[in-house]
């Protein structure tokens, strides 16, 4: 399964998020440093409006949401990549992810100790950055040492290793991030390193229950974002405070408290779209399968061809993969039933080397 972990410097809102994300309280938060040391896991579904219309026009029994994994790792702090506060510990938890939400303080609250005593989100950023990088450094270093034993005994493919490493050394140890790119067998090479400073990112400005209405009148949320922007990075706004209170609420009553049923000037909840950007961080998509016992969404990798995505359902699928017929979302709610898509000619037979797009309701043809 697919695993975003949630990082950044103690106090700033980690493990009240992540209590908010999985709707319960797993994960202790206290008014502490390191009340989280082991990390704590949490499946989250995917919110898809899709779904609930797909139900109503197949008259379904059910329906089946994608989902991913949530990780709360806990706090880092300045000198992490040296042991300090238990820092190589929660490195290595974050090796372990496929990509970083990092969450950034955005609000002042003296009841609530900032590790650095002072609010200062950019400074955070660098912080966990700098960190990320310094683990990284260490672990080139070491495999520097390694592949040049190996060159010394004529080892293929050492040379090249060698030259990439000491590319990657230099780059870190000058500007503290990695600005090459990287193709062929260099590129497999890269990523076997599992770089921890090269993981997807996406920002969760927690700034307070006030700001979440109009959070860009918030400067510490902007200058997040502007950061965000410059790096190619994603931001969300969320008030983790507020996200943690809804959660006593059934789904009606959170709707109602959020002004979906009419009342605008309530704060807005940013759990959905978090969610949903962080998915998309991941690289991951979605396709449909539609019957009379369940609607559900199936969980892929962006550009995965139909055998793949079949063999998700089971291995037997792809397998035996015969073709796939194929029903764009759109088509099927406007023409009401799949009997229909195929009258129109818009149920289409894809075979081994059609990429399924997110959205696409299927039907596999297979034989085992």
């Amino acid at each position: 399964m697919y695993r975003a972990g949630i990082v950044g410097l103690p106090n700033v809102g980690k493990s009240t998020l992540f209590n908010s994300l999985i709707k319960n309280y797993q994960a202790e938060a206290a008014n502490y440093p390191f009340c989280t040391i082991e990390p704590n896991t949490g499946i989250v579904t995917v919110p898809d409006e899709r779904l609930g219309k797909l139900l109503d026009l197949i008259k379904a029994e059910k329906i089946v949401p994608a989902v991913f994994e949530f990780v709360d790792i806990a706090g880092l702090v300045k000198g992490a990549s040296k042991g300090e506060g238990l820092g190589n510990k929660f490195l290595n938890h974050i090796r372990e992810v496929d990509a970083i939400v990092h969450v950034v303080r955005c609000f002042d609250d003296s009841d609530i100790i900032h590790v650095e005593e002072k609010v200062d989100p950019l400074r955070d950023i660098e912080i966990i950055n700098i960190e990320l990088a310094l683990c990284d450094l260490d672990s080139i270093e070491r495999k520097i040492e390694g592949v040049s034993k190996k060159q010394k005994g004529n080892e293929k493919e050492s040379k090249a290793q060698l030259e990439l490493l000491n590319k990657i050394q230099k780059e870190l140890s000058e500007t503290g991030h990695i600005t090459s790119s990287f193709v062929d067998e260099d590129l497999i090479f890269y990523k076997s390193l599992f770089l921890l400073s090269n993981k997807p990112v996406i920002y969760a400005a927690n700034v307070s229950e006030e700001d979440i209405k109009n959070p860009i009148s918030n400067p510490y949320y902007m200058k997040v974002k502007e950061h965000a922007e410059k790096t190619g990075a994603k931001c969300v706004a969320i008030s983790a405070k507020i996200e943690a209170e809804l959660i006593a609420f059934t789904k009606e009553e959170r709707a109602e408290i959020l002004g979906q049923n009419g009342n605008k000037n309530v704060p807005y909840s940013g759990v959905d779209d978090l969610i949903k950007a962080t998915f998309d961080l991941l690289g991951l998509s979605t396709y449909f399968t539609a019957g009379v016992k369940e609607v559900r969404a199936w969980t892929i990798l962006k550009n995965t061809k139909a055998p793949q995505a079949a063999g998700v359902i089971h291995t037997d699928f792809e397998k035996g993969f015969i073709k796939a017929e194929v029903i764009k979302y759109d088509d099927l709610m406007r023409l009401g039933t799949k009997v229909a898509a195929r009258e129109s000619g818009l149920a289409r037979l894809e075979g081994k080397e059609y990429v399924v797009q997110d959205s696409d309701v299927i039907e596999f043809k297979f034989n085992v």
